[in-house]
């Protein structure tokens, strides 16, 4: 058998093994073998991926087709071209260590010495619903502070912050200039007390179109959710609301020794 005959033999099997069992659109069914050798860390973060002749060749699929499936994986945060270098596995921007010490984010991205910026997109003060008004153990109809806050590094939003502030734990709260000052800092100052804990969860969401916008990610681009109350060292409840981190661009790192 000759080299040629052989390489198209071995083209074609790839081929099959890789797309003909699957059923969608072909660009759908390449994105997924691509996909699926980041997920299994074949081809690892920061290292590029074969180029779209490459592809093309492997798979037995005319360019036009794997172009198509690249573009979605970089709309979708798993990939990123570089123009004259190539296609690369996404590097997270921002890494946010989970530990047994409370830290802000700011806190967190502070000592990881991640230059970031923070905006105000939304503040406002405003009464507090039936649920608020229950996480906050404040009065229904209370005023309490919302504050929507986007964090940014490289120039692009690594995380979106929707706040719901306890105005009656921490007066004057209102005033601080949160663009300059974490949160956690404005309220042990307008509060006189120390931050105590937090409770979060996490879960996998959809980003949707408002939050899609914040972070300058498609709708429907997976993201990172943590819901959370913040106490004081009272207990008292002073920060209920949720963070938003897109998934290609934030990871969440854990040190954890077995007793």
């Amino acid at each position: 058998m000759s080299t040629g005959t052989a390489e198209a033999s071995e083209t074609e099997l790839i081929a099959e093994s890789a797309l003909a069992d699957d059923e969608g659109p072909l660009y759908a069914r390449i994105a997924d073998y691509v996909r699926e050798r980041v997920y299994s860390k074949e081809w690892g973060v920061g290292e590029p991926i074969p180029s779209e002749n490459d592809l093309r060749d492997m798979l037995g699929v005319a360019r036009g087709t794997v172009q198509k499936a690249i573009r979605a994986l970089v709309d979708e945060g798993l990939l990123v071209q570089q123009r004259g270098r190539g296609t690369f596995v996404t590097q997270p921007l921002m890494a946010r260590p989970s530990t047994t010490r409370l830290l802000s984010f700011a806190e967190s991205m502070d000592a990881q010495d991640l230059p970031y910026q923070t905006r105000v997109v939304e503040q406002r003060i405003e009464p507090a619903s039936t649920t608020c008004a229950r996480a906050l153990s404040i009065t229904l109809g209370a005023k309490h502070l919302f504050l929507m806050r986007v964090r940014t590094l490289d120039n692009r939003p690594v995380m979106l912050i929707e706040s719901h502030l306890n105005l009656d734990a921490c007066p004057g709260l209102q005033n601080a200039d949160f663009e300059n000052e974490g949160v956690f800092a404005a309220v042990e100052r307008s509060s006189g007390q120390a931050v105590g804990r937090c409770e979060m969860s996490y879960s996998a969401r959809v980003a949707g179109r408002s939050r899609g916008r914040w972070l300058e990610c498609d709708e429907h681009a997976p993201v990172l959710n943590i819901d959370q109350l913040v106490r004081l060292d009272d207990g008292t409840p002073f920060e209920w609301g949720s963070v938003w981190l897109p998934a290609n661009r934030c990871v969440i790192l854990s040190d954890t020794v077995r007793a």
